[in-house]
Order: structure tokens, then sequence, then C-alpha cells
């Protein structure tokens, strides 16, 4: 990670005008930002719509809609149909409902599709037009007696966690609409939290209200900006009380470094923090401490993130910038799962964590998570999707594997192979990921702080002149960024950049003049007089780097893309699966020699023409390297995945020849190699 005193001034001198820590903080004055006593934020996110995706972004959500997304109600209707408990019904009332209107309630907007809208907002008014005398929000009330059938016993329909969900729901909706009945309902609900932890607390009904509690902290914080009660400031400082202790854990104990099989039993206990993350609560928790610094500005929060990061990286690190977990932590070994609702709330995490510090890292860090993780765990027609990946996948096939949570059906793409909550959960990833592009900055300004292509319309200045920015690129396949700036007038208004840490030599221009870039990891300010016209244009040179991973072994990542050995696919149609078997060999070492001058040995060759509407498959993979690789003849499939990976460096066996070899990026690949093993 960035070092902490320099993300703290980074931080500093864009919420203070002259650096002076007695200074008032620079907050926002034309979109919704903390009000005090909470922390003056750099970034703040703007309303659902003002950003727009285009180019392989758009074809993305597209997909989606016509797939999961948009048809999940047709597809999955025993539990998102109608007679879910969220719409009134007597069916499914726990979280899997309010996932996926968190992903397509934001989806829709982005789209402008009224069709979609429809169906999220049945959700949105039953829960609006629902709300319990007492303020509390769901299905069942929450005194009612006990549910009798077997499903229920544990009366999950009363559980806090998926309550959070709908709180999120219920936030994007008023982002995109304005609707005061949000204001009145959450005012409601948090008076009625207020009164009812105390003596039921979050991780009462089970574990994940515990947690998952910043979930719930974000949007009493966001409610206390719009209405600034007092009590919401309270119950804040309660639902944290609450939470699972992230803070302190990630600082003083060593629970990162444990890692074994999932017990519920284990994790409900008294002094649960001794024993393994559930690697989705992990994702969650790792915002828990940056949303609680809005609060209590103690530089400890943001250091015990950081430091997670880093033990993460060490002790359970993968190269598609997740860390592995099948559901437990597992450590670093390349055939082990990572579960797709680990990306999508991985995603959020680092979205809410870089708004609120500012830190590019978690910029950094959510592209790497983007573009190959989540991009490869899900099928083209976004029909299917997998329950976990591996980063060495040469096989995709129904059967026991070496995962702590280990049934036959956790590899396969289907609708609901392993747990459903996949299936409910994905949809947020990549309408959030949108809606997090831009952001307003403190100083009345725009930040383009993850890249895609996209456009964005909102206030700056400071007489909140409204400015449409076009952001024409094909990144991150593509080195460069155009940004097109239309106005009705002139305005002055500062422009943002983000430079991330791999790129060693940015370049920026404003209508073909050269600009000072800034170092790696910072943030580029251009504050002038804009024009209609005027256009800003960022080079974002790659250069090819290897990282080491497990046993030593080897992968390669240019910009924000991991690369991945490409293997030819053979998918074979099961009545409710998919299986993907490989139809070329797969088990090839790099030569070690070649890793010490990389652009000597390793060709990056880039399609040319436009890019495809969908770049992210095997056969129109934008990029790939030419390089050569050794078979390895022992290096064979063991209980259906590649054996253990042989430490590198090794001798290179005798009778097998340097031959040449393909790598495209990690989120074209279904099969892959991405840690290699390596020869001298």
């Amino acid at each position: 990670m960035t070092d902490l005193r320099r993300a703290l001034a980074a931080v500093l001198l864009l919420v203070l005008p002259t650096g002076d820590a007695h200074a008032e903080p620079r907050r926002h004055s034309h979109y919704l930002t903390n009000r005090a006593p909470l922390a003056a934020k750099p970034y703040t996110e703007l309303p659902l719509g003002a950003i727009k995706p285009q180019g392989w972004l758009h074809d993305q959500l597209e997909r989606l809609a016509a797939g999961m997304t948009g048809r999940l109600d047709e597809l999955y209707p025993e539990v998102v149909g109608p007679r879910n408990g969220w719409l009134g019904g007597d069916g499914d009332g726990w979280e899997r409902g309010p996932y996926w209107i968190d992903g397509l309630l934001p989806l829709a907007h982005l789209l402008d599709d009224r069709q979609l809208l429809a169906k999220a907002e049945r959700w949105v008014e039953w829960t609006l037009e629902n709300q319990a005398p007492d303020g509390y929000l769901g299905p069942v009330p929450f005194d009612s007696p006990p549910a009798a059938e077997p499903g229920l016993q544990r009366d999950k329909r009363r559980d806090w966690w998926p309550k959070m969900v709908m709180l999120k729901v219920l936030q994007q909706h008023y982002m995109a609409t304005g609707d005061e009945r949000v204001v009145e309902a959450l005012t409601r609900y948090f008076r009625y939290q207020l009164q009812r932890l105390p003596k039921t607390p979050l991780g009462h009904w089970t574990f994940w209200g515990n947690r998952r509690g910043a979930d719930n902290l974000l949007v009493v914080y966001w409610l206390y900006n719009v209405t600034g009660e007092p009590f919401l400031l309270e119950l804040g400082d309660l639902v944290h009380g609450q939470t699972h202790p992230y803070t302190h854990i990630f600082l003083h104990r060593d629970d990162i470094a444990l890692h074994g099989p999932f017990d519920e039993r284990q994790w409900t206990a008294k002094d649960s923090a001794a024993y393994p993350f559930h690697c989705v609560n992990l994702a969650q928790g790792l915002k828990a401490p940056i949303v609680r610094s809005q609060a209590d500005t103690s530089p400890e929060h943001l250091r015990a993130v950081c430091k997670a990061l880093d033990d993460l990286e060490k002790l359970h690190g993968q190269p598609h910038g997740l860390f592995g977990g099948d559901e437990a932590l597992h450590g670093r070994e390349p055939t082990r799962g990572s579960e797709l609702c680990t990306a999508v709330e991985m995603m959020y995490s680092l979205e809410k964590m870089l708004e609120i510090t500012g830190e590019t890292e978690f910029a950094d860090r959510l592209e790497l998570v983007a573009f190959n993780a989540l991009a490869s765990q899900v099928s083209d027609d976004c029909l299917t999707r997998q329950y976990f990946q591996l980063a060495n996948q040469v096989t995709v096939t129904h059967g026991i594997r070496n995962f702590y949570n280990n049934e036959s059906d956790r590899m396969v793409f289907g609708l609901l192979s392993g747990y459903p909550c996949c299936t409910c959960n994905l949809h947020q990833a990549w309408p959030k990921f949108t809606q997090h592009l831009w952001m307003a900055s403190a100083d009345d300004g725009l930040a383009a702080m993850v890249y895609a292509p996209s456009r964005v319309k909102a206030r700056v200045g400071s007489k909140g002149c409204e400015v449409t920015i076009t952001e024409k690129t094909d990144y991150p396949f593509r080195e460069v960024i155009e940004f097109r700036i239309e106005a009705d007038q002139e305005v002055r208004f500062p422009f943002h950049l983000r430079i991330p840490h791999w790129c060693a030599e940015p370049e920026i221009s404003v209508n073909g003049e050269p600009q000072a870039p800034g170092e790696p990891g910072d943030i580029a300010v251009l504050d002038r007089l804009w024009r209609s016209g005027d256009t800003v244009t960022v080079r974002l040179p790659m250069e090819l780097k290897m990282h080491r991973w497990h046993e030593d072994s080897a992968s390669l990542q240019r910009g924000p893309l991991v690369y991945g050995l490409r293997i030819d696919e053979q998918w074979k149609q099961h009545a409710e699966y998919l299986e993907v078997h490989p139809a070329s060999p797969w088990n090839y070492a790099l030569l070690e020699p070649s890793l010490e001058s990389l652009p000597d040995h390793y060709q990056v060759v880039e399609r040319t023409g436009a890019l495809p509407d969908n770049p992210w498959t095997l056969s129109s993979a934008p990029l790939e390297i030419k390089t050569t690789g050794v078979r390895l003849p022992h290096w064979k499939l063991y209980n259906g995945d590649t054996g253990p990976i042989p430490w590198s460096p090794q001798q290179r066996p005798a009778k097998s020849e340097p031959e040449p070899i393909t790598l495209v990026p990690y989120g074209c690949t279904t099969l892959r190699i991405s840690a290699f093993p390596t020869v001298f």
C-alpha cells in the first residue's frame, strides 16, 4: 500500500483550503456530502443517473439487462418471484430479493430502461408502503410468533442483515428520484433501531448482521447528511459498537493468518474473532474501519485497512486481485476457490473507501478486481455464473474439489450452482462500478477516479454551472483516455485525474498542450477556466510487470490487466449446468531468464481497429502476449484441477523444448494458467 503519511497528507490538502489542520474543511457546495461533525470527505458520490456508460461498458450493462439481472424474476421465480416476502408474499424474505434489486435498480437508471425500473420499483413501493407503525421495515413484524416451517426456524426474516441491503436500495432510489418518502421511512426505521438494538443486537438472529454492520452504518451517516438529526450520530455509535471489531482485529490480532473450514457454530461463539474469516464477510468488513473514520478520525482506521490488505496479499493473495476464500480463507494456492460474492462486495467496499479517503490504491485495486476476477466469473451471455473461480483453472467440471465448502457443483457455470446468493448478488457489481467512475470533489470540481468509457453531467464551480464530460477510451485494453468538455458558458473548476500506481510515466495534455502529470499514485488536478470543446488527453503507458505468488510462481500484469495462458475451450451443456474442458495443453512453465528482461521476450500484440462491443471473450480478446513456454510433463491434473504447482524456478525437463504460447487478459478467459511455474 501507499505510505500512510502520504495518503493522509493528500486527503488533508484536498479537504483543507490551506493545509492548516485548524482551517474550516472544504465541503462540496452542490452535492450531498458529510456535514459536521462528520469528517469532510475528499470525494462524494454523484446522483444516480448523472453518469452514463459508453462503449464496452454500455454493452456490458445491456447484456446484464438481457440476462440474469433483467430476467431473474423469470429465471428464479420461486425466490424472487411474486411470493417473495419483500413483495408481501409468503416466500423467501431474507437477503436474495433485496440483493437482486440492489443491482437491478441502478442498472435500470443507468440504462434509462423503464421496463426494468418498473420491476425494481415494485419492491421499493411495497417496502415504503408497508412500514410498521413502530418504524420496522421488512416482511415479518419483529414481534410476530416464530415461523413454523423448518426452513425458517431461525426466523431469518427478522434478521437485521437483509434490512441493510434494502437500506442501500432505498438510498439509491432517493439519489435517483429525490423521493422524500425514503427520508421519512429511514428516519422512522433508524429510530426503531436505536430503541431495539440494545436488547436485540445486530448479531441476534444470525451472525451476518454483526459482520456486515458497516453497510448499516453507511446509510445511517448518509441520512444524517440529509437531515442533520443528532440521534443518527448516537445510532452510528451503537451500530459501530455492535459490528465486528475490524480495526482492532486488523491491527492487533492474527486472524487473517488463520484458515480453516466454514463452521458457523465457531463464528457465532462469543470470541468469534479467533476463528477464520468468511470470505464475503471480510470483503464487506474491510470498509468498516474507514466508514467509521467519518465519525472517529483516528488514523488507526486507515492504518488498519492498509495493514489488512497487505496481510491478505502476503497470506491469501491471488493474481486476479482478490484473496482466496472457499468460503473461509485458505492461503495462496492458485487451485483454491474465490467466491463471486467476494468480488462483488470487495468492489463496493473499495468504491466507498475511495470516496471517503481519496486513496488511489483503492481505485487501482478496484480496477484489478473488476477487469480480471469479475469479468471472468460470469458467462458472456450473463445467464450463468461460477460460485468459485480459480486463478489456475484448467477444467470447469462437476465434482468434489479441494475446497473448504466442498460440494460437487461449486465450479460449474449455472444459474444456481453453489449457493444462490451469488445469483442474486452479482448484479450490483458493474452498475455500482459505473456509478463510482466519477465523483464530485470537495473543491467543487469533478474527479475521474476510475477509468472506463462514460459520460457525466454535473454541477461544478462556485456557481454550480452544469458541465458534461464525455470520456472516450478503450481502457483498460489501450492506454489513451480522452475527455471532451461541454458547457453553456465558460466555467472555472478543478478537474481531478487519478494516476495509477503502476504507471511510471503518465502524460496529460489540454487541447494539445502538455500539463504536469504528477507522480504514480497522485491525483493530478487541472484547475482552470474551461470552455466548451476543450479536450483533455491522458496517456497511461502500461509496462509489463511480473509478480510472485504461491511457490514463487510468476504472473504477468500490464496496467490493470492480468494475463493468463490461452487455452482452447470445449463447452458441454448438462441439464442444469455447463462444464468446460481444455482442448489444448495447459501445463506450461515460463522461462525464468526471460522474466528478467520482459520487453525482450514478451511481445504485446494489439488487435487493430475498433474495440469489439464485448471485448471480454476469448475470441474477441483485444490484446495478446506472445512468448515461449516449456511443457512440464510431471505437472498433471489432480482431483479435477492442476496438481500442486511446482516450486520455481526448477531445472527444465530434459525432453521439453521451448515452444510458442499465447497469453490473453484474464477477464477474457474461462480456462487459464495465471500463476506460472518457472524453469531455467
